[in-house]
């Protein structure tokens, strides 16, 4: 037991507690079971403190009432700690080990307890997580350049499962939902309007805002029928993603206000969309996005995703904005939350959407081709990527890595997976966003149906058709992990002896590097003239 110094009795005689003593025992390294001198970190949010010592962390909420939370009764500390703890274990079970009480004695000692000793009253709350280095966070990670493709897809495929495993909800959501975000935003930016902000740059992006969600009432009140709105993570971002054994976990989502948790799950990884984009990862987005729509296959929501891009980085402006007041300097502060409601304006202004197709044989590179293209398409989402390796595993229940049997691969099912590529190109095309269809498109006829598809929609389109040496498409094959494609050598071979008939679209040799393919095919996709 860690003691601090005894307070003044209170009128009846019982000693005071005020939080300040609290954050006292759990800067004491002795609380922590460490020696004197050891040093302990404290790290400070607007609604909580976090002390670091040794292997773990101690997370008190601190007593304070704002407009989205009141944590200065006790209960509320309690279950926002419990709640806390139970949320985050989806996703982290290993950082988050308990709550433990904050007691104190008669004398007026504070101890802490994972069981309130008998004779001591409870007068706070804290949360027990094991510690990870700050350089784990996948912030850091990103300033090191780490952010493979191994691991955005091991983050794009765990938050896939963990938005299709979350709890649906009824209770919010919906259009009335991001009618309430926006009118908190405009609330917020007014704050500042003339300081940090202009007043027409406010005024435009509210407006904007407002019709967006004017136009897509009824698909957001539909998603929410559906089952889409789902009890999430809320702060999605690239501070709340670590490194745990490799692997990226998501943690400390919201448990204080359900309004900001029980969300559109394309509203939840929206955050980390924008937050990368933000930052500069355009690549690393697009990425994210697509691997994760590969996995549940969302495809009706991103006519949506402009919109909650818009809404989560005017959050981020008004909060650097009221941030920056706490500042010496706030002009550093002041121009990124400028930088971020200009980006909220530019998401509700996309460019024309267009239809590239990239076919080949097997080992052409094209679904890598593909997925260079995507990141540098369209006004700040990137471009959907359609693989015709992925729909035909959807088609036949089973996950892009599944392997399928020879049966699933007939020219009855090989119909049937173009004519789904169709269906989905035409659907996302309708949603505003560019696509790029990612198959072999051997025959004459799909590379026709293909082309069909983007004059139904009435956008550009553009076929590309990457080929390469043999040998070099077969050292491919045979060098691929994590893959959709289920292609061998055997089956280039066969693919080699199709009558693919004239191709008009552009050609591309591909058996040369990577940089030299995607520089032919960004020459291709450049305006003529």
């Amino acid at each position: 037991m860690t003691q601090t110094e005894t307070p003044p009795p209170a009128s009846d005689g019982q000693p005071l507690y005020d939080q300040q003593r609290a954050y006292s025992l759990l800067a004491d390294p002795a609380t922590h079971g460490l020696p004197a001198g050891t040093p302990v970190e404290r790290i400070d949010t607007h609604i909580s403190a976090v002390f670091l010592a040794g292997s773990q962390a101690l997370k008190l909420k601190k007593a304070v009432t704002l407009p989205f939370l009141d944590f200065a009764p006790l209960q509320a500390r309690e279950a926002a700690c419990r709640a806390e703890v139970t949320l985050n274990r989806r996703t982290a079970p290993s950082l988050y080990l308990g709550v433990s009480a904050l007691c104190q004695g008669a004398d007026g000692t504070l101890s802490l307890h994972d069981t309130p000793p008998a004779g001591t009253e409870v007068v706070d709350w804290v949360i027990r997580m094991a510690r990870f280095p700050q350089d784990a966070l996948l912030e850091s990670v990103a300033a090191r350049r780490g952010l493979d493709r191994p691991l955005l897809l091991d983050l794009a495929e765990g938050l896939a499962a963990f938005h299709q495993a979350a709890a649906p909800t009824q209770a919010h959501g919906g259009a009335a939902a991001m009618h309430h975000t926006l009118d908190g935003n405009a609330v917020s930016m007014n704050v500042h309007r003339g300081t940090v902000f202009k007043g027409r740059e406010i005024d435009r992006v509210i407006a904007a805002t407002r019709s967006r969600i004017h136009a897509l009432t009824a698909r957001l009140d539909q998603r929410r029928a559906d089952g889409l709105v789902r009890q999430c993570h809320g702060d999605l971002h690239l501070r709340n993603i670590c490194l745990l054994d490799g692997k990226p976990v998501a943690f400390d989502c919201i448990e204080f206000n359900q309004d900001f948790a029980q969300i559109d799950i394309l509203y939840d990884l929206a955050f980390l969309l924008m937050d990368l984009r933000h930052a500069g990862y355009t690549r690393e987005a697009s990425t994210v996005l697509n691997a994760w729509l590969e996995q549940t296959n969302d495809l009706d929501g991103l006519v949506l995703l402009p919109l909650f891009l818009s809404l989560r980085a005017q959050i981020r402006a008004h909060v650097l904005a009221s941030i920056a007041a706490y500042h010496a300097d706030p002009s550093a502060l002041h121009a990124e939350a400028r930088r971020y409601l200009r980006e909220a304006d530019a998401y509700l202004h996309p460019s024309t959407p267009r239809l590239i197709a990239v076919g080949g044989l097997s080992g052409s590179g094209k679904s890598r081709c593909a997925r260079h293209l995507a990141a540098g398409l369209g006004q700040g989402t990137g471009a959907v990527v359609l693989r015709t390796d992925v729909i035909r595993k959807r088609l036949h229940g089973c996950g892009p890595y599944d392997t399928l049997p020879p049966e699933a691969y007939t020219p009855e099912s090989s119909a049937h997976t173009y004519a789904a590529l169709y269906a989905d190109a035409l659907r996302v095309l309708g949603s505003g966003l560019p696509v790029i269809a990612d198959a072999v498109f051997a025959k004459a006829g799909e590379r026709d149906a293909i082309a069909a598809v983007a004059a139904v929609a009435g956008v550009p389109f553009h076929g590309l058709w990457l080929e390469a040496d043999t040998a070099v498409a077969a050292d491919r094959i045979r060098k691929r992990t994590r893959n959709a494609s289920d292609a061998t050598v055997a089956v280039l071979q066969q693919q080699q002896t199709y009558d693919t008939g004239p191709i008009h679209w552009t050609r591309i040799n591909s058996s040369g590097s990577r940089r030299d393919t995607d520089r032919q095919a960004r020459a291709a996709l450049r305006p003529q003239g």
